[in-house]
């Protein structure tokens, strides 16, 4: 018995350190790659839900990336005031929001979220849409290669062609190319605060027919990208 629990225990530690290389290796890539797919796209193409776009039965994708100099700084400044305003300054976690999120949580107030852009660039790329300590345990571990291995400015760039403006709706470019019939370099303030303002939830939250809580969104957004301002963004 003990030889065979000697035995299982190395076959997964070889597993676990294999498992380690790999996704080193993959992270690595990614500084001079960008990922043909990715763990959220294809969760969507396998398993679309009920109001994706859908042709012949076929799930219908939009997306086509875009270098991080091109994209407006408009954008970049809106996601970093909506969904992470400490990027440029944490290793990959917020952990202040993190306490508040679980304080939050544990009274029974509505669950808050506290994932930061690198945590949720890993989850775009790596991982599939449920909730356990499984999955956010893989995350956390992406996150950490995430940030080590690459800089904030390639994150941001990863985030912002990988991340669902909308159902089927991927990236920025593609994201401004539908929304506003240009492309992401030239999307205004407004524009950009539109786009950031549904990404907490875009089967939710619309951009062009937006909820009185998505136009109140929009502005709260906009003012915290103008206390912001540009030396928010991340430098190479």
């Amino acid at each position: 018995m003990k030889r065979i629990f000697t035995y299982l225990l190395k076959k997964i530690l070889w597993l676990l350190l294999g498992a380690g290389l790999i996704s080193i290796l993959l992270v690595t890539s990614l500084q001079v790659i960008n990922p043909p797919t990715w763990g959220w796209k294809l969760q969507r193409q396998i398993m679309p839900p009920d109001n994706f776009p859908d042709t012949k039965g076929t799930a219908q994708i939009q997306h086509q990336w875009l270098v991080g100099e091109k994209i407006s700084s408009n954008m970049k400044l809106a996601v970093i005031a909506a969904e992470d305003q400490l990027f440029s300054q944490h290793s990959g976690f917020d952990f202040d929001s993190i306490l508040m999120a679980l304080d939050s949580n544990a009274q029974g107030k509505p669950v808050r979220g506290a994932s930061t852009i690198s945590q949720q660039t890993a989850k775009n790329l790596f991982l599939w849409p449920s909730k356990s300590l499984v999955r956010k345990g893989i995350e956390a571990w992406f996150t950490i290669l995430l940030e080590v291995l690459l800089d904030k400015s390639r994150i941001l760039e990863l985030y912002l062609n990988l991340v669902e403006f909308g159902p089927g709706i991927f990236g920025v470019e593609a994201a401004s190319q539908h929304y506003f019939h240009k492309s992401a370099a030239k999307l205004t303030h407004n524009e950009a605060a539109r786009l950031a303002a549904v990404l907490p939830n875009p089967y939710r939250y619309h951009v062009q027919q937006p909820s009185q809580y998505t136009r109140k969104r929009v502005r709260w957004i906009e003012q915290q990208m103008r206390q912001l301002s540009l030396a928010a963004l991340p430098k190479r």
